[in-house]
């Protein structure tokens, strides 16, 4: 039988925001190890941008190519804005960010740790 683990997001410190940087690629989580059916992560995540100007955000979501990453633009001011909706990932593949305006962008939010 699987059991579920709700936990924060590996790149957060005690479940506080991870701010992004727009000079390369911030380490939002990193997956367990592993790939078989019952061995995942479930990843929920939300951005917020802080500053009163709309601030592009590229997501690197397991895969190193640029032409799988994810953009978004995420508004000013208005609180949380979900980015990554339960999408999941294994085998130690990782979830990175970076924005196109320094200290704009902060990701918060958390992972269902999945295993058999």
């Amino acid at each position: 039988m699987a059991t579920i683990v709700k936990q924060e997001l590996s790149g957060s410190t005690d479940g506080r925001p991870i701010q992004l940087s727009n000079s390369g690629m911030t380490t939002i989580h990193a997956a367990q190890a592993g790939n078989s059916d019952n061995n995942y992560d479930e990843i929920w995540a939300y951005a917020t941008n802080v500053t009163t100007a709309a601030v592009s955000i590229e997501i690197e979501f397991g895969n190193t190519a640029s032409s799988d990453n994810i953009f978004v633009t995420i508004p000013p001011k208005q609180g949380l804005m979900q980015i990554i909706p339960g999408l999941v990932l294994n085998n130690s593949a990782t979830f990175k960010a970076q924005a196109d305006a320094a200290t704009a962008v902060n990701i918060v939010g958390y992972v269902n740790k999945i295993t058999s």
